[in-house]
């Protein structure tokens, strides 16, 4: 079993929804299942079915995030120092092309959310960032075609 990388704000995370899974979700999908069960015939209860169907994929994804929780390797960014970009940093980028800002945080894959700036340690970009610094021209290729970005911050701590 491989480790996952996750930062401490991230494992909290996916412990908040195993949490939730197992005392909110689960008890609620269980009453359910007994409402729909007492009104009669299983085999046309469109209710019955739907509890069932949501019971058993709350029951898989709370499999998937103990699995993720006993692999995790919680690494303390706030720790973390120098110029070099790694797990854990904050990486302040400029497109070469059109002279656009950007700024992504290196996290685990289970907390990766493009749209709030965290890109997963394994996807193409952060595989391109990993050990340069300020200054550096990393290549990245996208769906879209090459891109080109120039590295102009990193930072720890965030």
């Amino acid at each position: 079993m491989d480790k996952v990388p996750l930062t401490i704000k991230g494992f909290a995370a996916l412990e908040e929804e195993l949490r939730h899974r197992q005392q909110v979700e689960r008890p609620r999908i269980i009453q359910a299942i007994a409402e729909a069960r007492a009104l009669g015939d299983l085999s046309e209860n469109a209710e019955y079915h739907a509890a069932k169907e949501a019971q058993s994929l709350n029951e898989g994804r709370v499999l998937e995030l103990e699995s993720l929780i006993s692999r995790a390797e919680v690494i303390d960014i706030t720790k973390l120092s120098g110029d070099r970009i790694m797990f854990g940093a904050v990486v302040k980028l400029v497109d070469e092309d059109t002279e656009e800002e950007k700024t992504y945080q290196i996290v685990g894959e289970p907390e990766a959310d493009v749209r709030s700036g965290r890109v997963s340690v394994a996807s193409p970009i952060a595989r391109a960032l990993m050990g340069k610094t300020i200054g550096d021209t990393v290549e990245v290729s996208t769906p879209g075609g090459g891109k080109s970005y120039e590295v102009v911050g990193v930072q720890f701590g965030a």
